[in-house]
């Protein structure tokens, strides 16, 4: 930027002394006239200055508003000044509307056609041009900056591209072999080339162009890389793999192209090829990370969407744990390793392998989110709820604003009957979540029990009538809010009428059909209580409060016999109740 104030300087000067000398004293009657008018003129090319460094500082400040009213000035003054085009253009080029970059077009063609020989001028243009989509007019800028100015051909480069943009491939290719005559062979000439003669359809000229390039850098993998992985992509997988097979015959070290072609091996569905180079490649410590991460990533994608499908594949499984054991022996404080093996026993239903990959990854080094919300979910599976609040509350210190984090704590002290924590990270979990009606739904049906737990009672009803009205046959809900009604004797009117729909979308569940029976029980419908909880004890899953209930409800019948008898088969389950004991050594209910 200080380049282009000289240069604007240096113009402006130049006008002045050619002012001068055209203003010198030749005929003697004009002088005083002359004098004047030179002293006007400097005044006048002096306020020119100023408002070009004005404005060159609003440029370097990015006041591109304030810049542009002070180069418009000084173009008023000196209209014929080509850098002051040039950076009213350059101003205007900073826009993304259409009109703008229009005017810009029209300030550096004015610069232009005062200045022929200044590479940048040529440049903004064909920027201008471009962001125009007028490719053919910036393509036209790039050659005559190459016929103009001397040194400029290392731009033909930059000319193929717009010719490739402008879909005129032809016109492309002889500017790279242009580059190529004047530059040499190179990578970008040659792959382009490849690329833009299988595209026209002349594979046999692509193909060539590969090859010359391998022949001219030989023994350089990045370039054999690059040519198969072209050839690949345009469905020339066959002929990819024979270019990569004969490089590795002569270059067996060259670990990179090796993983390259069990890739392709893999994907041209040659799998044990492709596993006979992978078990001795993830031994090579030459070859990179990266591919090695790709390689066992894409099994890993594989083996879950079997899971998806229910498809088993024990073989492809015990192959990819092989190639992670071996990548985990290498790299074993690469969290990224890690992330990726727990991934992968994700994929193949090994909960417990996968817990302890993501925790390892969070114990080396910063994580992403979902690494944390995967490990959360398998402890929760686990039902470790220690670990649970232990990690989540580490985690809230990362992410404080993520409800499953609050979700997965207030989950884990609810089942640890931490009550009053679950609370507070299951509201917060609410207010976090208040674009998910599900995720809402599930918050309140937590939220009832937590508070029912805490005898908050009017707070445990309002969260589970939020839950229902989010889903009325929310069987948690029902179960839950029904049978707690049921406990306490509270609108046991309602608490029926939920477990009778409870009972009617779930005929065959032991678990609520005790729940509506103790409803019916507290509301002494007795008989009803009866049928129903044989119902539950029919389904072979009764469980020591089923037998217990029953009991309950033979005694209310009358029959202290049969009661105690079932009272038996409780204790029988559950032999540490007290209350169980007491209602057996003295035949008669506890309530």
């Amino acid at each position: 930027m200080k380049g282009t104030v000289s240069n604007s300087c240096r113009a402006i000067s130049l006008v002045v002394i050619l002012i001068v000398a055209i203003s010198a004293p030749s005929y003697a009657q004009r002088k005083k006239k002359n004098a004047d008018d030179i002293q006007a003129s400097g005044i006048r090319l002096r306020e020119a200055e100023f408002y070009f460094t004005e404005g060159e500082k609003f440029f370097i400040l990015e006041d591109y508003s304030k810049a542009l009213l002070y180069y418009q000035r000084t173009l008023e003054i000196t209209p014929e000044n080509a850098t002051v085009h040039y950076k009213v253009a350059e101003v205007l080029a900073h826009s993304n509307k259409q009109e703008d970059l229009l005017k810009a077009s029209i300030s550096i063609e004015n610069a232009l056609r005062l200045e022929k020989k200044n590479k940048y001028f040529y440049l903004l243009a064909s920027n201008i041009y471009t962001s125009m989509a007028a490719f053919d007019k910036a393509a036209a800028v790039y050659e005559t900056m190459i016929k103009e100015v001397k040194g400029a051909e290392e731009y033909l480069y930059e000319l193929a591209a717009v010719y490739q943009y402008a879909n005129r491939f032809e016109d492309a290719i002889k500017t790279y072999n242009r580059a190529e005559s004047l530059l040499g062979i190179n990578e970008i000439s040659s792959i382009q080339k490849l690329r833009l003669f299988l595209e026209l359809g002349k594979t046999k000229e692509g193909i060539a162009e590969g090859e010359k390039l391998i022949n001219a850098f030989p023994g350089e993998d990045r370039f054999v890389m690059g040519f198969a992985e072209t050839l690949s992509q345009k469905g020339l997988r066959a002929e990819a793999i024979r270019y990569l097979e004969e490089f590795t015959a002569t270059n067996p070290d060259s670990g990179n192209v090796k993983m390259l072609l069990a890739g392709l091996y893999r994907d041209n569905s040659q799998e044990q090829k492709a596993r006979e180079l992978l078990a001795s490649l993830f031994d090579d410590s030459s070859v990179e990370l990266g591919s090695k991460v790709i390689i066992l990533g894409s099994y890993n994608a594989e083996l879950n969407q079997n899971r998806t499908n229910n498809i088993s594949d024990p073989d492809k499984e015990n192959f990819a744990r092989s190639l992670f054991e071996k990548l985990v022996k290498q790299y074993p404080s690469d969290p990224d390793v890690h992330i990726l093996g727990g991934d992968l026993y994700l994929s193949i239903g090994k909960s417990h392998e996968a817990q302890i990959e993501y925790a390892s990854a969070i114990g080396l080094g910063q994580v992403n989110f979902e690494v944390w919300e995967n490990l959360l979910y398998l402890e929760t599976q686990l039902e470790q709820f220690d670990k649970v609040i232990e990690h989540s509350d580490e985690a809230l210190e990362i992410f404080p604003n993520q409800s499953m984090i609050y979700y997965f704590n207030g989950y884990a002290n609810l089942r640890r009957f931490h009550y009053p924590e679950a609370i507070v990270s299951l509201e917060q979990a609410k207010k976090l979540s208040a674009s998910q009606p599900k995720m809402i739904g599930e918050l309140n049906s937590m939220l009832g029990d937590a508070y029912n737990a805490t005898k908050a009672y009017d707070k445990s009803d309002k969260a589970y009538e939020e839950a229902l009205a989010i889903n009325p046959n929310n069987d948690a809900v029902l179960n839950n809010y029904s049978y707690y009604l049921a406990l306490r004797k509270a609108n046991l009117e309602k608490a029926e009428k939920m477990s009778s729909l409870l009972v009617k979308n779930n005929p065959d569940n032991p678990t609520f059909l005790d729940t509506h029976a103790w409803v019916l029980y507290s509301r002494q419908k007795y008989k009803e209580a009866r049928k129903v909880m044989e119902r539950a004890i029919i389904t072979g899953n009764a469980t020591a409060t089923h037998f217990e209930h029953y009991g309950d409800i033979l005694f209310q019948l009358g029959d202290v016999g049969a009661a105690v008898q079932q009272w038996e088969k409780a204790r029988g389950l559950n032999a540490n109740s007290e209350i169980l004991n007491k209602k057996i050594a003295n035949r008669k209910i506890y309530e």
